[in-house]
């Protein structure tokens, strides 16, 4: 059964942290109101949705794709790149267990699951300020035993590797080339770039032939539409106010 793991909205969410973008208010009401219309765009599609409790005292607990990175055969649980995030792992690894086996990055190494694009059997790790080479060696150390490459990606423009750059399916990819640097991807896939007018446009999540898209970025989605590709677009604002994206609010594997 396709399973989607998503933490509620931590209440200190207004304390997050931030690399990109400036700080604004962030309206606490809306901001749950869009996790939960989120989650209820997951189950829609057919995903099973085990939903964990808030942690109060970790604002960015919400972003549960950062700490670990599930593949059919394991999962991986990582030492985030920022130090006051590092305490999201263990819960979350408690939640995976009863799915997967786990094994771990170790620091020094540090890497996000927000830094790792998989794409088969390939994983495009971005080399960021939360990912560093010696988490992306231990990473790949890990999972070539069980058939995947790990392919480094720089990453200059933005908090991670899919901030700019995400999988539609069909070998199109979504991005913003301008952020990172796509040489790694050369010949194997299609693009579709981001409209200029919306830099942050490159995040989206592919679910049962649906792309969920932020309601915000309308000219980046036609992009998407006019490659044929169904598109579920969602308002999710006051979340992008603490620099989230669509894939950074869940993890989804196939599960008994």
């Amino acid at each position: 059964m396709l399973t989607a793991i998503t933490r509620a909205v931590s209440p200190a969410l207004a304390e997050c942290e931030l690399s990109f973008i400036e700080r604004n208010p962030i309206d606490m009401t809306k901001a749950c109101a869009q996790h939960h219309a989120y989650e209820a765009a997951l189950a829609s599609l057919g995903a099973r949705v085990i939903s964990l409790p808030a942690e109060a005292e970790l604002p960015d607990s919400m972003f549960v794709e950062d700490p670990a990175i599930v593949l059919e055969e394991l999962a991986v649980v990582f030492p985030l790149g920022t130090e006051t995030r590092r305490r999201e792992a263990e819960s979350l690894a408690k939640a995976i267990s009863p799915f997967r086996k786990i094994e771990s990055v170790k620091l020094p190494g540090t890497v996000e699951g927000g830094d790792i694009l998989r794409v088969g059997r390939k994983l495009f790790a971005g080399l960021t300020a939360r990912t560093n080479e010696e988490g992306i060696a231990q990473l790949r150390g890990i999972v070539q035993p069980y058939g995947y490459e790990v392919i480094a990606v720089p990453v200059t423009g933005c908090l991670h590797l899919k901030s700019a750059v995400t999988h539609l399916g069909n070998n199109v990819l979504l991005a913003n080339r301008t952020w990172f640097d796509a040489a790694p991807f050369a010949g194997e896939f299609e693009w579709v770039d981001v409209d200029p007018a919306e830099p942050h446009a490159g995040n989206a999540l592919a679910l049962n032939g649906t792309i969920l898209f932020p309601a915000s970025f309308p000219r980046t989605l036609a992009r998407i539409e006019a490659k044929r590709f169904r598109v579920m677009p969602l308002d999710i604002a006051e979340l992008q106010k603490a620099e989230s994206g669509l894939t950074c609010s869940s993890l989804i594997f196939e599960a008994p």
